[in-house]
């Protein structure tokens, strides 16, 4: 199986997910969810880079999946996650976000830039060290 993305916690608690270019199936799409939600394992509060820049257009049955994730996770992020930051150069892939957020709305703070140097100062300005209650 190609992986459709790579999860990185080596910088925690940053974490950074790289979409790997990789058209999307109903195994490797799964296993980056469920791979995601391990993130959260640790129970603090985190903050993640989604890295688009190479990303591939999601089938529409997985942003359906994508967004119920969202929905099925709401209070989990919510808890522990301070923000996520989506580097997404390409207009295409911007109106794919939109479109998974229109189906489920993203429950935690965000925002879209062009450059991995935008997300990271995004999320440096996170307050990563206080767990809401």
């Amino acid at each position: 199986m190609k992986s459709y993305a790579i999860i990185d916690e080596s910088e925690f608690p940053l974490i950074h997910i790289r979409f790997t270019g990789n058209k999307s199936t109903d195994q490797n799409f799964r296993a980056y969810l469920d791979e995601t939600k391990a993130c959260y394992r640790s129970e603090k509060r985190l903050a993640i880079i989604f890295d688009a820049s190479q990303a591939s257009i999601p089938a529409l049955s997985h942003q359906k999946m994508q967004a119920q994730w969202l929905k099925d996770n709401r209070d989990l992020m919510l808890k522990y996650c301070a923000g996520t930051a989506y580097v997404i150069p390409n207009p295409v892939i911007r109106a794919v976000l939109s479109m998974i957020f229109s189906f489920q709305n993203q429950p935690v703070p965000y925002q879209v830039v062009k450059s991995l140097e935008a997300a990271r100062r995004w999320v440096d300005s996170l307050d990563l060290i206080e767990v809401k209650k």
